[in-house]
């Protein structure tokens, strides 16, 4: 009888002490998630976020709350992420400035690989080299056959000094051996506008911004930037079927968590953004937004951030630029 107690007193305290945790791991999340997005609303980034939250909100049964912390190349809402507690109930957006560009670009005050937990990869932003119709470039081969023929005249536009776009024009040059002339502008748009109006022959924009002037055929669509050719105009080729073998710059954006957030979180949170990413609306909207949905695990995303670092890192040395 004795023995009997003792067994059953073994097991109630067991049960007591693996309640809790049981209970805490089951329960997540347990309050509402703070979703920090690095950069002001109405952006392809603020949208899917938007619509991201409002999925899981419904899914995990707490509110998901989107902050937007612009400024800083989009290092300011990440850092806020990075210095949240790793409770997994703060996620964030961050792209491929904040997590790779701006590693070499300028000082930060987190440490991308070390502060910060991958979630998932959310989508690829397609860039693109479009030409003005009348400026006799109509293929990758003309322009570096043009850049050749007479280094440094040819100018390109993009969004502006260490942006994805302009960094891109530098592995074209260091790959391809041309001498090009950059010129920043204010985003693809207005870049966009001056190809369109012939002041500049070439931009490297984003491809959602050039596409319906290339329909019009307003300018012509040279080459999509990627290793994989796009979703969104599978019709364009890539840098390396126009001539340029190797080449692969794709922005991107997804999700992160403060270092240290429980494997068990990410791995829900992951789950998750797989799920509504695969949405058909969702899909939709995000592509009509400029972005295309590029999901998989967290190492994936963890792979992919420290592959970046060291490739956008040599365009950034390679340049010469400095952050703003």
């Amino acid at each position: 009888m004795i023995r009997a107690i003792a067994i059953l007193a073994a097991a109630l305290a067991a049960s007591i002490a693996s309640g809790p945790a049981a209970a805490q791991a089951g329960s997540y999340p347990a309050k509402a998630i703070r979703f920090i997005v690095p950069f002001a609303p109405g952006g392809s980034a603020d949208t899917i976020g938007r619509l991201l939250a409002q999925e899981m909100a419904k899914s995990l049964a707490q509110p998901v709350l989107v902050d937007n912390r612009p400024g800083g190349g989009g290092t300011i809402g990440v850092d806020a992420v990075a210095k949240a507690a790793p409770d997994g109930h703060t996620i964030g957006i961050a792209a491929t400035g904040a997590l790779a560009i701006n590693v070499t670009l300028m000082k930060l005050p987190y440490d991308p690989l070390k502060d910060l937990a991958p979630v998932s990869k959310l989508a690829d932003i397609p860039m693109v080299i479009v030409a003005h119709p009348a400026s006799g470039i109509d293929s990758v081969k003309d322009l570096i056959a043009r850049a050749k023929a007479k280094p440094g005249s040819l100018a390109y536009g993009t969004t502006g000094i260490g942006s994805a776009m302009h960094l891109s024009g530098e592995m074209l040059k260091s790959i391809t051996g041309v001498e090009l002339v950059h010129i920043g502008y204010k985003g693809s748009a207005p870049a966009v506008v001056d190809v369109v109006a012939g002041q500049i022959p070439i931009a490297i924009v984003d491809l959602t911004s050039a596409l319906p002037h290339v329909r019009s055929g307003r300018i012509k669509a040279l080459a999509t930037l990627g290793a994989q050719r796009t979703v969104t105009a599978p019709d364009l080729p890539t840098m390396a079927e126009a001539g340029v073998p190797g080449f692969d710059a794709v922005g991107w954006f997804g999700i992160v968590a403060p270092g240290g957030t429980p494997r068990d979180a990410i791995r829900k949170l992951n789950g998750e953004i797989n799920r509504i990413m695969q949405l058909p609306e969702i899909r939709e909207k995000s592509l009509a937004a400029g972005a295309e949905p590029a999901t998989g695990s967290a190492e994936e995303f963890g792979a992919l951030i420290a592959a970046e670092i060291p490739k956008w890192g040599q365009a950034v040395r390679t340049s010469g630029a400095k952050a703003n």
